[in-house]
């Protein structure tokens, strides 16, 4: 028997997630990536209902081609948050933060 499909009788621990995914993983600047990941994947849903390609989107935008391309490729350590709502404003997207006060 090939040791992939050998069934095993270790029990699994179902640990639930913060809402942060970088957090859980104890990334520096939890919060910032999270942000950021969030208005990337805004974009995409725009790019995705507007139908456009990434060429496309630079002529709607003025934003370079390959930075939408590295957007979908969640390559995002080149943007800032500033960058990313400018783009989903030129997407036609309004852009609200809303800030929380968490009692540590």
């Amino acid at each position: 028997m090939a040791a992939a499909s050998k069934r095993t009788t270790e029990k699994l621990e179902i640990v639930k997630g913060s809402g942060n995914v970088f957090a859980d993983f104890g990334q520096p600047d939890a919060a910032l990536l999270q942000l950021k990941a969030v208005l990337a994947a805004q974009i995409i849903k725009a790019l995705n209902e507007m139908g456009l390609t990434v060429r496309k989107a630079e002529n709607l935008t003025g934003t370079a081609a390959a930075d939408f391309s590295r957007i979908r490729q969640a390559d995002l350590k080149r943007f800032t948050v500033d960058r990313l709502m400018t783009i989903l404003q030129r997407l036609g997207r309004e852009v609200r933060v809303s800030v929380e006060e968490r009692k540590m």
